[in-house]
């Protein structure tokens, strides 16, 4: 089954290590990884999530990022859009979108400690969905 990963630009070391747990999750469970798109920050995964499953044959997205906390409520209010965002697609297209998001409001401290845990549970979600 194919499947797509969206990962954000911002963090990019601490993506390159959700990417590469997702990866490996998602190949161990049978996954073929057809679509992976990098965007600017979380705000961007909505509109790039529609893209993928109009122009692409998936059954499947993992969605990574992390919203880190600030020092206003922004990556609160954007978390808050996003999230809602990916639950009304995921009934627009009666697909599984995997939420590997870390926060919003995550301090630095307990973002690394994160990483594999929401990266694997990402793909687990969609494997256990579309099953």
């Amino acid at each position: 089954m194919k499947i797509g990963i969206i990962c954000t630009s911002f963090h990019k070391e601490k993506m390159d290590m959700m990417l590469h747990h997702a990866s490996e999750e998602s190949i161990s469970n049978g996954l073929e990884l057809a679509v992976i798109e990098w965007v600017p920050g979380v705000m961007e995964i909505p509109l790039t999530v529609n893209r993928m499953l109009k122009e692409n044959n998936l059954k499947g997205i993992v969605t990574l990022g992390i919203i880190e906390e600030g020092e206003t409520q922004h990556g609160a209010v954007i978390g808050q859009a996003v999230i809602n965002s990916i639950i009304n697609l995921q009934l627009k297209y009666n697909t599984p979108i995997g939420l590997g998001i870390i926060g919003p409001g995550a301090k630095k401290e307990h973002i690394v400690p994160r990483i594999k845990p929401h990266s694997i549970a990402a793909v687990k979600a969609v494997v256990k969905m579309l099953k």
